[in-house]
């Protein structure tokens, strides 16, 4: 095998197991509140709190388990696969994290927690799961400085307006508006490498919950045409009903690859590290590309079916349809990878597997 053939790690099969046991059950109650919107589940995070799962990455200085990228990838796919949705990112991979590169407390790690961070203006648009975190860090740029604050959510409506934002997946989403004057917090220092790292932390989970998801999809759709009869025989026996899961199937397969490659670089190497970066941003737009083709061909596969709230597909579909505009577009992503390539004309090959920034280094 060369240094150029694709490689991944993995997380360890037996703790993999464990978040399946504990995510996995009916879907009746994800059904039945898919209607009014996603709500936080107490009970859940409770049991996931006690296992070492909310604050997985988050250091055991601070109360964490100390678990690496692989791990936390790891259960934000199985989250998503089991339609769990709760501010497990927000909570660990961002908002702790960010407390802790800028000097600041974490506290209990297990709060659930999201991030705003402010435009110059004051404004954050669609920040995820505002509204149902118990505490917001927020990032504010001004002055010639950037500051970290952490605020307690009950407090926040003194000092900013909330307006909730309607999302596909009824997951909850806010726009914050700066009213006030926010407590004093705490400067952070390299600023923008620090939210660049942000920007990338996200948008890595984002394309983890994205493969967790369309897989599911598939897997559903596959189950269906198996067991659906129609003019005598199973849809699956249909040639055309079989290009539409193979393509799915395909495109959801092309994603976990593009994933599993950008979450062992960047494990490996560390998300600052200029191939991490290509490696998330080719993960970030096969997984946008992927929903795409999955969310279409899953729902042709299922019929009419496929459509009700009642038929758990939606629970899948919806959420990587949310998930795949959050910490940049696809179409954002596309250009990214596509300015790369233009700037490396004559080193297309390393760009494609990922090491055309490690080769210049060397």
């Amino acid at each position: 095998m060369n240094d150029q053939t694709l490689q991944t790690a993995a997380a360890d099969a037996d703790l993999v197991q464990m978040m399946r046991d504990v995510l996995d059950g009916d879907v009746t109650d994800r059904l039945t509140a898919a209607g009014s919107g996603v709500v936080f589940d107490e009970a859940l995070w409770t049991q996931l709190a006690e296992l070492g799962l909310v604050a997985l990455t988050t250091p055991e200085k601070d109360g964490g388990s100390g678990a690496g990228l692989l791990e936390a990838a790891a259960l934000y796919s199985e989250a998503a696969a089991n339609a769990r949705h709760l501010p497990l990112i927000e909570t660990d991979l961002l908002a702790n994290w960010l407390l802790a590169t800028a000097g600041l407390p974490v506290g209990d790690p297990t709060t659930p927690r999201t991030v705003a961070v402010l435009d110059e203006s004051g404004h954050a648009a669609a920040v995820p799961w505002l509204g149902g975190a118990r505490s917001v860090v927020i990032v504010r740029r001004g002055g010639g400085s950037t500051t970290v604050v952490d605020v307690e959510a009950s407090a926040l409506g003194a000092v900013a307006d909330i307006a909730s934002v309607p999302t596909n997946s009824g997951q909850p989403r806010a726009d914050l508006a700066l009213t006030g004057e926010l407590p004093a917090g705490a400067e952070l220092a390299d600023a923008d490498a620090v939210l660049d790292e942000l920007a990338l932390r996200g948008a890595l989970a984002r394309a983890a919950q994205c493969a967790g998801a369309l897989q599911k999809a598939v897997d559903l759709a596959v189950e269906h045409t198996s067991v659906r009869i129609q003019f005598g025989r199973p849809l699956a026996k249909f040639q055309a009903v079989q290009q539409l899961v193979a393509d799915a199937a395909a495109e959801s397969a092309l994603a976990r690859a593009a994933v599993d490659a950008a979450v062992s670089e960047a494990a490996a190497e560390g998300l600052r590290d200029p191939a991490a970066a290509t490696k998330i941003a080719v993960a970030r737009s096969c997984a946008g590309h992927a929903a795409s083709v999955v969310v279409r061909n899953t729902h042709q596969a299922h019929g009419a079916i496929g459509t009700t709230q009642e038929h758990p597909l939606h629970l899948f579909t919806l959420a990587a349809l949310d998930w795949r505009s959050e910490f940049g577009t696809t179409r954002a992503w596309d250009r990214a990878l596509g300015a790369l390539v233009r700037a490396a004309p004559t080193q297309l090959w390393p760009v494609v597997i990922g090491q055309a920034e490690r080769a210049a280094r060397r």
